[in-house]
């Protein structure tokens, strides 16, 4: 008798201690993901009801940079309404825009009426939306009003950062920064049109060829810092869509020399996002690479002809994976991004004959009308 009531305290003993591991071991689990951040069996069956997403990063042909884009007086509509119908019929089924937080502080009210003017024209064309809230890249002194005419020949010659590099370096102002954040996302945390937030666009990253000069020497801390506060501020309204950021250079490989600015953004993130702009084999690398965080993956840039990145080289890359497709440019205009990067430093005097970026020209006719038939037939497929 007492041996057997030995025995029954032994297993009971035993049953609590194996309890107590699995609890410790998922209370462990838990204080290493975000409470609110989407455990992957979420982001997965998220990701599985969606098409494959196709698109664009789309700023329309008459703008320069995103202050232009959405700034009353240069707000086009019409212009935006034509270029997407384009995009629909090419069968892109999404586009990533940025927002800047100097639109929200100058008039939130007007600005939220652009953008909502915005989403309806891309759901008439079945296409989601993926807003950026901040932003790494370009010149980090950005202003209001008229913009600056873009220099002759030159990449990207006007896209300003967000927030102003001064608001970047003076963290106790970021107080503006959570009310820009947090009012855009209330705004639309509910709204299926709304595909995916996306919180920080090639966050750290220093412009080193255009504006490395004028970039502080801690700006890679300072954007972790605003990438942190920012994912708090967006998940404290626990909005509907998931949340990304993107990598764009160094290691992504878990492990100890990976850096804090892509550690965070892998594994913070519901759905892992990355930039590329190489050839196919480091691209299936890379692909390869990011899949150890078993999340769906998000492509939220690529295709640059004069690097090996293109439409017909990449794609097939994409598909095979299942990876989220978002390409640099759409109709070529005021932003010249069918230049390569390296007209900031090399003179071009006339529309290069090998395009870096975009697909359209802007009367909507294709830069290579194979090219265009390629991505409708491997969307279709």
């Amino acid at each position: 008798m007492k041996f057997r009531r030995f025995c029954l305290l032994l297993v009971v003993s035993v049953a609590i201690s194996c309890l107590g591991n699995d609890y410790n071991n998922s209370e462990h689990k838990s204080q290493n993901r975000d409470p609110k951040q989407w455990s992957e069996k979420k982001a997965w069956q998220w990701y599985n009801n969606q098409p494959w997403l196709v698109g664009c990063n789309y700023l329309p042909s008459t703008a320069s940079n995103q202050l232009e884009m959405w700034q009353a007086d240069t707000f086009e509509p019409d212009t935006i309404e034509q270029e997407l119908e384009w995009a629909s019929e090419i069968g892109f089924n999404i586009v990533r825009v940025f927002l800047h937080n100097m639109l929200w502080e100058q008039d939130s009210k007007g600005f939220i009426k652009r953008i909502d003017k915005f989403i309806e024209i891309a759901d008439k064309f079945d296409i989601k939306v993926m807003p950026v809230l901040f932003d790494s890249c370009w010149n980090p002194y950005s202003s209001l009003g008229k913009q600056p005419e873009p220099k002759p020949h030159v990449h990207n010659s006007t896209w300003v950062q967000c927030p102003h590099i001064e608001t970047l370096k003076n963290t106790e102002s970021w107080d503006k920064l959570k009310a820009y954040a947090q009012g855009i996302v209330k705004q639309y945390k509910n709204d299926p049109r709304v595909l995916i937030w996306d919180i920080f666009n090639e966050p750290g990253n220093t412009n080193q060829t255009a504006y490395g000069h004028l970039e502080p020497d801690n700006k890679k801390e300072l954007a972790l810092q605003l990438m942190k506060k920012s994912f708090k501020w967006v998940r404290e309204l626990n909005p509907e869509q998931p949340l990304t950021a993107s990598v764009w250079e160094g290691n992504w490989k878990k492990g100890d020399d990976i850096s804090a600015l892509n550690k965070f953004a892998l594994e913070k993130s519901d759905l892992v996002q990355f930039h590329v702009y190489h050839n196919p084999e480091i691209t299936s690398k890379w692909v390869n690479m990011l899949k150890e965080y078993n999340r769906p993956i998000i492509c939220g840039e690529y295709m640059s002809r004069g690097t090996g990145n293109t439409f017909e080289d990449i794609l097939p890359i994409f598909k095979k994976h299942r990876v989220a497709a978002i390409n640099w440019g759409f109709v070529a205009g005021r932003s010249q991004t069918n230049y390569p990067w390296d007209s900031w430093t090399k003179e071009y005097t006339s529309e290069p004959e090998l395009w870096f970026h975009d697909i359209l020209r802007p009367d909507g006719t294709p830069y290579k009308q194979k090219e265009v038939e390629f991505i409708k037939k491997i969307i279709k497929r």
